[in-house]
């Protein structure tokens, strides 16, 4: 459903992804993993329009979205869940929800994606008149995730999703994550806890100094020696 070829992106004068490569399927489960600065959240970010390519291009389904506008790109089926959240913390969590179905077509169906983002993660529906800033990390993580489902995405992105969350929500939101991909949703990882990450996609590719160096299924990458030597001691 998504084709990756050859992006390309400068940023300021400074080139920081020279050659990536990805292609998911509809439902997989796949990461997209890296060191800090590898190019995992730029490539997010031109995904979504908010970095322009200067090379190569971004296929969804047949569609070509490469520097599409941004509200085009939502249109089309993406949704993201960013890093450090973003939510709106003096808004209660319905609120927060309701943000996910800002474009029209999204608004049309805002009683029913509600109620299945509640069905999603019950605990927003009895927090749903708190205001989301007094939230735990994990449940803020939960109302993000569900501002982007609010959408009705095709494709889920979800840019280090996981931090400063305590490890039974992390199981949680896993569980939940794997109940989307199940109803056919592709969703995309960018996680720096490798282990975690290979624990729950299907396939990771790995990024480095802005290229794709290396791709395969979860297990094949877990038991390969230099995979492991170099990427498994990242947290």
């Amino acid at each position: 459903m998504l084709t990756v070829s050859n992006l390309q992106v400068e940023i300021d004068r400074l080139q920081i992804l020279w050659d990536v490569n990805l292609k998911l399927e509809v439902g997989e489960r796949v990461g997209l993993l890296g060191a800090n600065g590898a190019g995992k959240s730029t490539t997010m970010a031109a995904l979504l329009g908010m970095a322009r390519a200067n090379g190569g291009s971004i296929h969804l389904f047949e569609d070509d979205i490469t520097n599409a506008a941004t509200t085009r790109i939502l249109a089309a089926g993406i949704g993201l869940v960013p890093e450090g959240r973003q939510l709106f913390p003096a808004l209660s969590v319905k609120e927060n929800l309701r943000m996910g179905c800002f474009l029209r077509a999204h608004r049309k169906a805002y009683r029913e994606r509600l109620d299945y983002v509640y069905d999603l993660f019950p605990i927003l529906k009895e927090k749903s008149r708190q205001m989301a800033g007094d939230l735990s990390g994990g449940q803020q993580q939960m109302v993000a995730i569900g501002r982007a489902m609010m959408g009705q995405p095709r494709l889920l992105l979800l840019d280090e999703p996981f931090i400063g969350v305590a490890p039974i929500v992390v199981t949680t939101v896993l569980d939940v994550l794997r109940r989307i991909a199940g109803n056919g949703v592709t969703v995309l990882l960018v996680e720096q806890n490798v282990h975690r990450a290979l624990e729950f996609v299907d396939r990771a590719y790995v990024i480095d100094n802005g290229r794709t160096v290396h791709e395969g299924q979860s297990k094949a990458l877990l038991n390969d020696g230099a995979f492991a030597e170099k990427f498994l001691g990242l947290e």
